[in-house]
């Protein structure tokens, strides 16, 4: 059985002006990766609206293949390149395997935690 993998991190930086930097040179892959490799579904970059030197990444692919293709990608090898050059000194990056989904409101719009069918 595939599962979908999120992946999510952050990336830290000297200073805000690099985190910038990174970001403005990272939109070019983003858009590519987005647009043209199979089973990317996200793939967002976003400065950390509470730590300027912070960049947040957050993935999302149909499963592990779609993945494991995407870290052998130009996309993938050239914005490593980039983004070290921008002055990147440490990152740390989880994936997740998804096996379960489900909305977070039920019927009523109230949030729930637990996982419900949509009808509850």
């Amino acid at each position: 059985m595939n599962h979908q993998i999120a992946l999510a991190g952050t990336a830290e930086f000297t200073t805000s002006a690099e985190r910038d930097r990174g970001l403005a040179a990272s939109v070019r892959y983003q858009a590519a990766t987005r647009d043209g490799e199979d089973g990317c579904l996200a793939y967002y970059f976003s400065p950390d609206p509470v730590v300027d030197t912070r960049m947040v990444v957050w993935e999302l692919w149909t499963d592990e293949a779609a993945l494991a293709a995407h870290f052998l990608h130009p996309n993938y090898l050239e914005l490593r390149v980039v983004l070290r050059a921008s002055g990147i000194v440490s990152a740390a990056f989880t994936k997740y395997r998804i096996d379960l989904s489900g909305p977070v409101y039920d019927s009523t719009r109230t949030a729930r935690a637990h996982f419900f069918s949509a009808g509850e």
